[in-house]
């Protein structure tokens, strides 16, 4: 049904267009600009209008025409980048009629995806599986969002008895290390509502994700012999666990779920004079976000107390916002996901998301943007897959919302 779906997907995936946390440019990475590039290429040769590479924010926008008039415009995004994992020399393999038996990834054997490990497998019986060579992740998050929207265009390109709206289409970068959407032009944009497609498998919808913040934290000790050290050392290393025993222990992401929200102490290093620790803080309520951020402050501002000097210093910042203080004014976006997805058979999984997408930070930017399945599973790592079938249901999806939305 959709010719050109596997082969672009895995053209894409071989593309190394990992983002960079430490890099202050606009994307963080030359590799993202170069695909971008190629994608505004593609979009071109494809016909499409308004093609524009923002070199400001990174992003490329575009809009095919639709047929119907006054029918609401509706964005479709996806990012270019992949995660903090390996992503040089990807090559993907793609496994047809999948027969539910563990893959040897690597030659050598030394990585296993097991279908004990990963039972969602036995989902996938008989479907195409594309996996990784096991020295790197795949990229479907999110190679297969653009190349199930490209491929919705392209399938509607040879289908204008299909009715729809205009279709405005944006890909952009450094989602992963939850930059990409900060500099988004909403206005620019000029779509009534949009969706990311960058959730995982099949039937996936969130409108609800986490309030985010960030937590740096410097620690300044005293380094002195041990020797000699009594009433004079300062251990800031010791300082920085005193400061973590204080914080709700439970409160934990390995002890959490659902609606829970945690603290995660993600970095912690250094030496009796001086140690750095940084925390993510996350909860979908937002009188709980606040009060998670209150309690860390409340910490430090008592240590420092304590030790009767200013050796503790935070920095804390928020992150994104839980895109359902946006998106709950107005549910039928949701609603409209839903219908496309019953209408094609797809059952509905709607759960609280816990992280945050794009549209956290697009929908608080103006443009409600709720997130749709791309269809894959094990995001991020060497074990990451993905079938052709699923990015297949995918594609059918933005096709299907476009045609409910027209009439």
């Amino acid at each position: 049904m959709y010719p050109n779906l596997l082969s672009r997907f895995l053209r894409y995936c071989q593309i190394n267009t990992r983002s960079d946390a430490k890099s202050s440019t606009i994307p963080t990475t030359k590799e993202q600009v170069e695909f971008t590039l190629l994608l505004k290429q593609e979009l071109e040769n494809m016909g499409l209008k308004d093609v524009h590479y923002n070199e400001n924010n990174g992003f490329l926008t575009a809009t095919y025409a639709g047929n119907v008039p006054h029918a609401k415009v509706i964005g479709f995004i996806a990012h270019v980048d992949t995660a903090d994992f390996n992503s040089e020399h990807v090559k993907p393999r793609v496994h047809e009629h999948y027969t539910g038996s563990d893959i040897s990834l690597d030659e050598d054997g030394k990585y296993v995806l097991s279908i004990n490990e990963f039972p969602n497998l036995r989902d996938y019986i008989g479907e195409t599986l594309i996996t990784t060579s096991g020295d790197t992740l795949l990229g479907a998050d999110d190679k297969a969002g653009i190349a199930e929207i490209l491929s919705a265009i392209e399938w509607l390109q040879k289908n204008p008895h299909v009715k729809h709206g205009d279709v405005r289409i944006a890909f952009g970068p450094d989602e992963e290390i939850g930059r990409g959407a900060d500099l988004f032009d909403v206005e620019h944009f000029n779509a009534d509502f949009a969706y990311t497609m960058d959730s995982g498998r099949v039937g996936h919808l969130e409108f609800e994700t986490f309030n985010a913040s960030q937590a740096n934290i410097t620690i300044k000790g005293i380094s002195v012999h041990p020797g000699t050290a009594k009433n004079r050392m300062i251990n800031a290393l010791k300082l920085a666990l005193q400061l973590d025993a204080q914080l709700p222990q439970h409160d934990v992401p390995e002890k959490t779920e659902g609606y829970e929200g945690f603290y995660l102490l993600h970095n912690l290093e250094g030496t009796i004079e001086e140690a750095k620790m940084t925390y993510i803080i996350r909860d979908h309520d937002r009188e709980k976000f606040e009060n998670r951020k209150h309690t860390l402050q409340q910490i430090v501002t008592q240590m420092n107390r304590q030790l009767g000097d200013e050796r503790i210093h935070i920095h804390m910042f928020d992150q994104y916002y839980n895109m359902k203080e946006v998106i709950e004014k107005d549910l039928s976006i949701v609603q409209l996901a839903v219908d496309a997805m019953h209408a094609l058979g797809i059952t509905p999984i709607i759960e609280p998301f816990r992280g945050g997408t794009d549209g956290s930070k697009i929908s608080h930017l103006g443009l409600p943007t709720p997130n749709l399945f791309v269809g894959g599973e094990n995001f991020h790592g060497r074990y990451e897959y993905i079938t052709l079938e699923s990015m297949e249901k995918a594609t059918a999806l933005i096709i299907k919302i476009l045609e409910l939305n027209a009439q």
